[in-house]
């Protein structure tokens, strides 16, 4: 079996992968994610026991019990950039013998679920709420760096380029759905559901102008007013598109969970921020281990 490069594989002296600086045993198969390093002790005190912890860059990592189920919850920074990191280096940790530099041959399946907040596009969908993410809608161009054509829901893709007569220098928008069992596990009558789409930036990729005018002004209402077979996009945040398309192709389950502490359309922002972004951690903890 051919080995892979260290070139490509980068390893740090002591075997763990390059950026995370873990190695298998620092990880559970039940993975959650949090975009900021401080949100990781905020979902960890809730575990039973915490067995490693350990930070590099802006990725921490913390492993535990949490009612008897291990877990790990992960910073992965901001950005769709981040996650082409950390998506590829958990896979390495548990599909790749990091030694050996071979593929296994015995495929192993990550549970994967992020927690963040978001900005909700549509009226109906209040501040404090939480909403699961049917879909990622990728404005982000990271998965055509990626042999992924096959995991692709084009026909959304399409209507969706149509609607809002989308930049063709832009990165083409990419869809992706999440995984069934995952949303099967973690919806109840609490959650709203939707396409969740995914920027490359904060401000003018999301539409919020400050000195730079937008390349079009219109988009965010022609991104809110889309519907595809009831199918609509729910909020906007940074991360979900490139977890879901990057979970499908290596073999992973993954589904988004954002704490809405924002409503665009409404104009209206949570009065408690961080009220929301608690109760949709716990609430998480305790689907996961039901």
């Amino acid at each position: 079996m051919n080995k892979i490069a260290t070139s490509e594989l980068v390893l740090n002296p002591d075997g763990s992968v390059y950026h995370l600086n873990l190695l298998p045993e620092h990880i559970a198969t039940d993975i959650i994610f949090v975009g900021d390093q401080n949100r990781v002790p905020k979902v960890a005190k809730h575990f039973e026991n915490q067995e490693f912890d350990i930070q590099k860059r802006e990725f921490r990592t913390i492993t535990g019990t949490y009612k008897g189920k291990r877990i790990t919850v992960i910073s992965t920074g901001i950005g769709p950039d981040n996650i082409d990191i950390v998506m590829n280096e958990l896979d390495a940790l548990v599909n790749i013998d990091l030694k050996n530099r071979t593929i296994k041959e015995k495929h192993t399946t990550l549970n994967i679920v992020r927690i963040g907040t978001s900005g909700s596009l549509q009226t109906d969908i209040q501040v404090d709420g939480f909403v699961l993410g049917t879909h990622g809608i990728g404005f982000d161009g990271v998965l055509h760096s990626y042999d992924c054509e096959h995991i692709l829901e084009k026909d959304i893709e399409d209507a969706f380029i149509k609607h809002t007569n989308w930049n063709p220098r832009k990165a083409r928008p990419y869809v992706v759905k999440n995984s069934a069992e995952l949303q099967a596990k973690l919806m109840s009558d609490k959650v709203y559901t939707g396409m969740t789409g995914t920027a490359v930036g904060f401000f003018g990729p999301q539409g919020r102008v400050l000195r730079l005018a937008l390349e079009d002004a219109g988009l965010n209402n022609k991104i809110d007013s889309f519907n595809f077979n009831g199918f609509r996009v729910s909020n906007l945040e940074m991360e979900t598109s490139a977890i879901y398309g990057l979970a499908k192709l290596l073999g992973h389950n993954a589904c988004s969970m954002n704490a809405i502490i924002a409503n665009r359309a409404n104009k209206t922002f949570s009065k408690d921020p961080y009220k929301p972004v608690e109760e949709l951690i716990i609430y998480t903890l305790d689907k996961l281990v039901e």
